[in-house]
């Protein structure tokens, strides 16, 4: 089976562009037009604007795979992937029946806040071009976040109709895996998984090579969160997230949202995987040359710069506020982010100060830090932007917020043009990573049912 993933992976076709939900939906449909004796597409629920939530089910096998693209609907390569993957296993038979399972494919769990991202689907993928049209949802209707959770003084149970198709789906079919489909803007490529094997490690972390891909070899997105092996770490849950707040003296309970799909799905003995791929790929992701810096000095280098990207963007904020009555998804999302900002650039102070920190720096580090800074103010500039234009799309003529979205644009196009200059932004070919998000999958339901 190992061996077959890499001559699957060779041939991934090219792509150039980022699908739609209509693509993906349309395309759904006509595999299970094509392939009734093996497909079946089926309506899984409606998503609160509206839109119907699809899963295709390709007949394969008693054991249950689940595969979610559009979890977070800014990160459209897993609805290229889903569908790609779904379309082999169809098409190739010694694929489908080598594998043995039964697949239940989500190419867009949320298609309403995937539309909003949809003008930046087309390329040219520029920074200006993506944050301008950039959308992710607050952490309370993060699909991937939004599943029930209660832990010492929180509780969150405002589940959202798309996240309840899904839990219905994970109930109904007791995946031995889930696989959630995820991308990032710059850097290398990494994994999270619920367990692992030094066989699946070696798979999953010379799938990128393949195509000329670095891995993400720096710390994770979070200090608590455990490393397995180079750019593979350990699923981690909204639990662990809040009792890490909690240690560094900040209060876990402003942390918006609920627990993950991992978290649920364990109750079945559910194995995840969830792959995060670049848009931008740089080298400097897998660079562990020691810099004469410590990492405590980066550290208090990134609190600074996010804190004053929150004063920044508070400040906008703050200016148009009463003038702001349309409960847009941009406005709700600025709503939730701009106290995380803070929290970040606090909990990074706190850090500074640990004495394991003050050993140097290396490259992939720094690069991690130059990386999170441009795509902080890229993307809440961006969505500040929309809320205030679809204020003034309604007829708030007002001054102040004329004023205040020419004076943020500005700044927006200013940090945009930092962005391209100081990270250069060469689009990796969808192919690639359609090929480490499909390897992965299959070498991770490989290592599960495999000898």
């Amino acid at each position: 089976m190992f061996e077959r993933i890499g001559e699957f992976v060779d041939a991934v076709p090219e792509f150039d562009r980022f699908a739609g939900v209509d693509e993906l939906v349309a395309a759904m449909r006509e595999i299970a037009r094509e392939h009734p004796e093996l497909a079946e597409m089926r309506r899984i629920g409606t998503s609160r604007d509206g839109e119907p939530l699809w899963s295709l089910t390709i007949h394969g096998g008693e054991e249950q795979v689940l595969v979610v693209g559009g979890v977070h609907p800014n990160e459209p390569i897993g609805g290229v992937s889903a569908l790609h993957l779904a379309r082999s296993l169809v098409e190739d038979d010694g694929l489908r029946l080598e594998w043995g399972c039964t697949w239940h494919i989500v190419t867009c769990i949320d298609p309403d806040g995937t539309r909003l991202n949809e003008p930046w689907f087309e390329p040219p993928l520029t920074m200006a071009k993506y944050g301008r049209s950039f959308y992710r949802p607050a952490t309370d209707e993060q699909v991937e976040w939004s599943f029930p959770f209660a832990h010492k003084k929180t509780e969150f149970d405002r589940v959202m109709p798309e996240t309840e198709a899904l839990r219905e789906l994970i109930d109904e079919t007791r995946p031995i895996m889930l696989c959630s489909l995820h991308n990032g803007e710059y850097g290398g490529v990494f994994y999270y998984l619920s367990s692992t094997s030094p066989r699946l490690n070696e798979q999953l972390t010379t799938l990128p090579s393949r195509f000329g891909l670095p891995l993400h070899t720096g710390e994770g997105e979070a200090p608590f969160i455990e490393r397995l092996a180079p750019a593979v770490f350990r699923a981690f849950t909204a639990e662990q997230e809040y009792d890490y707040l909690e240690s560094l003296g900040l209060d876990p309970t402003e942390r918006a949202g609920g627990e993950s799909s991992y978290a649920y799905a364990e109750r079945y003995g559910t194995a995840y995987l969830a792959t995060e791929v670049p848009y931008w790929a740089n080298a400097d992701a897998d660079d562990h040359m020691p810099l004469d810096v410590s990492y405590s000095d980066l550290l208090s280098e990134r609190a600074e710069l996010t804190s004053e990207t929150s004063r920044v963007l508070t400040t906008a904020f703050d200016a148009v506020r009463s003038e702001l009555h349309v409960r847009s998804p941009h406005l709700r999302a600025m709503e939730c982010f701009l106290p995380f900002l803070r929290t970040s650039a606090e909990a990074d102070r706190v850090r500074a100060g640990a004495e394991d920190n003050r050993r140097p720096a290396v490259v992939a580090e720094r690069f991690m830090v130059t990386a999170m800074t441009h795509s902080t103010r890229v993307r809440f500039a961006g969505m500040l932007l929309s809320a205030l234009s679809a204020e003034i799309a309604r007829g708030n003529d007002a001054e102040e917020l004329r004023v205040e979205h020419a004076r943020l644009a500005e700044v927006f196009d200013r940090w945009a043009a930092e962005a391209d200059a100081d990270v250069p932004p060469t689009p990796i070919p969808i192919r690639k990573l359609v090929g480490v998000q499909c390897g992965a999958i299959l070498a991770a339901v490989a290592d599960l049912v495999a000898p």
